[in-house]
C-alpha cells in the first residue's frame, strides 16, 4: 500500500483564489510508520467572526506565525510522492495547490476523496459527510473542525476500514478512484486537477485561444468532465476533437455563474453557443388606439425604448419573427381579429366596392369566414370589448418595470451584484468595486439577463438586496 497523506485545512473562507489558509494538518501513514506535522499559519487577512466562531482560531492565535509562503517548502517535503487523502478533496487540494502556485511551487498530487471512497463502500448510506463517518463508524473525536482532529478522523475511518478489507480489495478501490477520466487528447490533462467543484464558468479555447464553447455550472470540475465523457453526442465529439485549452472563472453561486454566462457569450463570441448570443432585433409590442377606438399592436424596437421605464409594453422578443409568433398564438388562443391586430392585411376594394357609397368600411377576415373571430372586423365586436379581451390576453406578456427607486445590490455569499433597471453592472466583492461599477456606466439591455434577473429576484429574501439608489463610500456591505 502507497503512502497516504490525510490533509485537513482550516480558511478564512471558501474561495481559495480570495481566502487563505489558516491551519494545515497532514498525517502521513504508510510502511514507514506514522507521521503528524501541523502549523497554524498567518492568513495576511482578517478571519471574519463566523469563522473564528467555528474552528476556535483567532487572528491573535495567528499572528506571528508566518504566512504560507514561509510554509510552502516544508508543506511540500510532507506531501511529495504520497497520495493526498481528504474529505471533499477539492477543497483542501485546490487551496494547497493555490497557495503553493502563489509560493513559486507547481504542485501536483494524486487525490483520493474520503467521501467518493465512503460512498464506493457504503452504498447503503444515505449521508457521507464527516459526522455520519464519526457516528456510523464509532471515531473519536476531541476538538471538531480543527486541522490535526478532522485529520485524524480520517485515519481513525481509514483504520476501520482495513479491518473490513485487505490491503488488496482497498487497493482496488482506490485505484478506480484515482483513475483520471479520459481527456482530449490536445488538453493539458493537469489542468482538471486545479479546476475546483464550485460554481462558475469555464471556457474551452480552440487553436490560437479562439472561444470554443463558454458554459456554467454549480461544481465545475463535474460539469468540465462531463463534456469528454459522453462520446455518443455530437456536439460533444466536436467539442473533443477542437479543444487545446481551458479557463474557469470561480463565483459565489449560481446566480453569478448564470450571469457571468449570458455576458461572456455575447463579448467572446464563442462559435459552438447557440443561445445566449446577442440580438441586434429586441422590440416590444405596445397598444395604441385606432381611429375607431380599437387597441392594435404596434412593435417598437429597442432604440426606441427605455427598458425598465415604460409601463406600455408586451414581451421583449429577439426578433421581430419571434414577436409575431407570440400575436399569432394570442389570436388563435382567444379568437381575435387578425385584421385587427396587424397580422392579416386588409383586402382590396373592388371598383364596385369603392363606388358603392353604402358598402361597409369593414371587410371580414379570413378567420371571421372560418368562425375562429368574434367580428371586430365587421364591428360585431365593439371596441370596448375587443379592447379589454386584448388586453387580458396580453398581460401574461406585460414587461415588468423595475420595481427599485434605483440600482440594487444581490448578496450571494461574499459577492455583491450590482443591477440597475434590469442590467448587470457586474460583482464587487467590496466597497470600492461597488462604488467602481455604479461609476463605470449602464450596459445595454440584455434579454438574457431580464429573463435571469426576473426570475432570480422573484425568489430572493429582501434582506439580500442591498439599495444603492443613495450609494456612498461609507455604506457598509
Amino acid at each position: 500500500m502507497p503512502t497516504l497523506a490525510f490533509v485537513d485545512i482550516e480558511t478564512t473562507g471558501s474561495h481559495f483564489e480570495r481566502d487563505r489558509i489558516t491551519e494545515l494538518a497532514i498525517i502521513s501513514y504508510g510502511p514507514q510508520g506514522l507521521q503528524r506535522w501541523s502549523r497554524l499559519i498567518d492568513p495576511g487577512q482578517y478571519i471574519p467572526e463566523h469563522i473564528q466562531q467555528l474552528t476556535g482560531i483567532t487572528p491573535d492565535m495567528v499572528a506571528g506565525q508566518g504566512l504560507f509562503t514561509q510554509h510552502a517548502k516544508d508543506v511540500l517535503e510532507q506531501l511529495q510522492g504520497k497520495i493526498f487523502v481528504a474529505h471533499n478533496a477539492r477543497f483542501d487540494y485546490g487551496f494547497i495547490k493555490a497557495s503553493m502556485k502563489r509560493a513559486g511551487y507547481d504542485f501536483t498530487a494524486k487525490v483520493l476523496c474520503t467521501v467518493k471512497l465512503s460512498r464506493r463502500l457504503f452504498p447503503q448510506q444515505d449521508r457521507h459527510n464527516l459526522d455520519t463517518l464519526i457516528r456510523v463508524h464509532d471515531l473519536h473525536v476531541e476538538d471538531r473542525h480543527r486541522a490535526m482532529t478532522d485529520a485524524d478522523l480520517l485515519l481513525q475511518f481509514w483504520q476501520k476500514i482495513q479491518e473490513r478489507w485487505s490491503d488488496e480489495e482497498l487497493l482496488s478501490h482506490v485505484d478506480a478512484l484515482l483513475q483520471r477520466p479520459a481527456v482530449p487528447s490536445h488538453l493539458d490533462a493537469d489542468l482538471l486537477d486545479e479546476i475546483p467543484e464550485q460554481p462558475g464558468v469555464y471556457i474551452f479555447y480552440a487553436e490560437d485561444r479562439f472561444p470554443l464553447y463558454i458554459g456554467k455550472s454549480r461544481s465545475l470540475r463535474t460539469r468540465v468532465l462531463s463534456h469528454f465523457q459522453n462520446t455518443q453526442d455530437r456536439k460533444a465529439l466536436k467539442l473533443s476533437m477542437q479543444v487545446r485549452d481551458l479557463d474557469w472563472i470561480q463565483t459565489a453561486g449560481e446566480l453569478g455563474a448564470l450571469l457571468l454566462e449570458a455576458r461572456l457569450i455575447k463579448e467572446r463570441l464563442p462559435s459552438l453557443n447557440i443561445q445566449l448570443r446577442r440580438s441586434r432585433e429586441l422590440c416590444s409590442w405596445q397598444l395604441a388606439e385606432s381611429e375607431d377606438g380599437y387597441l392594435q399592436p404596434v412593435l417598437v424596437n429597442a432604440e426606441q425604448i427605455d427598458w425598465g421605464v415604460q409601463e406600455d409594453l408586451y414581451g421583449v422578443f429577439a426578433s421581430r419573427k419571434e414577436a409575431l409568433s407570440m400575436l399569432s398564438y394570442i389570436a388563435k388562443e382567444h379568437d381575435f381579429c387578425e385584421l385587427r391586430l396587424g397580422l392579416e392585411k386588409p383586402p382590396k376594394k373592388s371598383k364596385k366596392d369603392l363606388s358603392d357609397s353604402s358598402s361597409s368600411n369593414h371587410s371580414p377576415c379570413f378567420a371571421y369566414q372560418l368562425k375562429r373571430c368574434r367580428g371586430a372586423c365587421v364591428g360585431a365586436e365593439k371596441a370596448l370589448v375587443f379592447n379589454w379581451r386584448l388586453q387580458e390576453a396580453m398581460a401574461s406578456w406585460h414587461l415588468k418595470t423595475w420595481p427599485y427607486p434605483g440600482p440594487i445590490g444581490i448578496r450571494e455569499e461574499q459577492d455583491v451584484h450590482v443591477v440597475d433597471r434590469w442590467r448587470y453592472l457586474g460583482s464587487a466583492a467590496n466597497e470600492s468595486e461597488i462604488e467602481e461599477l455604479l461609476l463605470a456606466g449602464e450596459p445595454e439591455f440584455d434579454l438574457d439577463i431580464y429573463k435571469i434577473l426576473k426570475k432570480h429576484l422573484g425568489k430572493t429574501n429582501k434582506h439580500n438586496i442591498m439599495d444603492l439608489s443613495t450609494w456612498r463610500m461609507t455604506t457598509p456591505i
